[in-house]
């Protein structure tokens, strides 16, 4: 099956675990998700099955890697194919300094030859896709020609599929963050990528924060992956399968979409997932809405207070539902006529 990337969900470290991307799949049916970056030590060497945990439900789902040991990376692939992913993703993004000192991600901009090693010890481990997250550039190997001539010879290796952050990184004197939001955005060297290389399919990351922004830039690129904006607002994805799959199905209200989570919450906890690692997954739900402020108060306490008490939830949503009740009779007052 040919996956579908017209638009994805990012991978977000401390955000896309398998608890807020079931929430995500409740809003959007169609839309790719991603893992949190799962390195190949931790994979290999650690909690394999913790780690490749998730639901029937998530997908289309595929699995990021952070490493850049071909060998190493074969073997991850070989589990997450066997778990039954949809794709790899190999991370060549991250400019975080251990992640540097591990000699993986962002930095590996810097040497292609090893990526494409990586990318073709994968492809040739499994059946799955192996695609690849990568950035503009990093430092002052930032311009075009070299972006070429690491999307040429990875490609080479038999990757089909890039997703572009829209901006460098610096590996030294940023943090993490920073490098989210300091570097400018530069969507027309993603654009440009699509026009030298119209047999690749590239995905756009980095700055979409609406549908419509979303929609404007797939007339330029192959996908769209949102990232912080659908993990803060993610009923910003409610209209995704409508415009972007010619899904005619109505979407799930907030209601509905907290009453499933809710039902998955218990079914977690009975299994021994902590509530307060839940949380802070829902914090999102009412974003725009009367009453959020109140709803992420009494999440941030159930969190703080490390309680395990669905009815805490329970009664929140109870008391943002009387709050829209009100709202609503309000509303209707003043529109009626005198």
């Amino acid at each position: 099956m040919k996956l579908d990337r017209t638009v994805s969900i990012a991978p977000m470290m401390a955000r896309t675990d398998r608890h807020f991307r079931y929430l995500a799949r409740l809003i959007t049916r169609h839309a790719l998700l991603y893992t949190e970056m799962i390195t190949t030590g931790a994979l290999l060497r650690g909690d394999t099955a913790r780690y490749l945990a998730h639901d029937d439900a998530e997908h289309p789902l595929a699995l990021q890697l952070g490493g850049c040991d071909p060998g190493d990376l074969a073997r991850s692939a070989r589990l997450a194919e066997a778990a039954g992913f949809d794709e790899v993703n190999l991370n060549i993004g991250c400019p975080s300094d251990r992640v540097q000192a591990a000699r993986f991600g962002a930095c590996l901009m810097a040497e292609p030859e090893l990526v494409a090693d990586c990318v073709a010890a994968m492809r040739a481990a499994v059946k799955l896709p192996v695609t690849v997250k990568t950035r503009t550039g990093i430092d002052r190997q930032d311009s075009y020609e070299n972006l070429s001539r690491f999307i040429t010879t990875v490609a080479a290796a038999s990757c089909g599929t890039f997703i572009i952050h829209a901006r460098k990184a610096w590996l030294r004197g940023l943090s993490p963050k920073e490098n989210r939001d300091l570097p400018p955005l530069r969507y027309d060297v993603v654009h440009s990528l699509k026009r030298e290389f119209p047999e690749l399919e590239i995905i756009l990351n980095g700055g979409v924060t609406s549908l419509d922004q979303a929609h404007g830039e797939l007339m330029h690129v192959d996908g769209v992956m949102l990232g912080r904006e659908a993990y803060q607002n993610p009923f910003c994805l409610a209209e995704v399968d409508r415009r972007f799959y010619g899904d005619s199905a109505a979407p799930r209200t907030r209601e509905q979409v907290l009453s499933q989570f809710i039902a998955y919450v218990e079914r977690q906890l009975m299994h021994g997932a902590p509530l307060s690692q839940i949380a802070p997954h829902m914090m999102g739900i009412f974003h725009g809405q009367m009453g959020a402020r109140q709803w992420r108060g009494c999440l941030s306490r159930l969190v703080n207070e490390r309680r395990d008490d669905i009815r805490d939830i329970d009664d929140a949503r109870s008391r943002m539902d009387s709050m829209n009740k009100v709202s609503a009779e309000e509303a209707m007052e003043c529109s009626s006529p005198l």
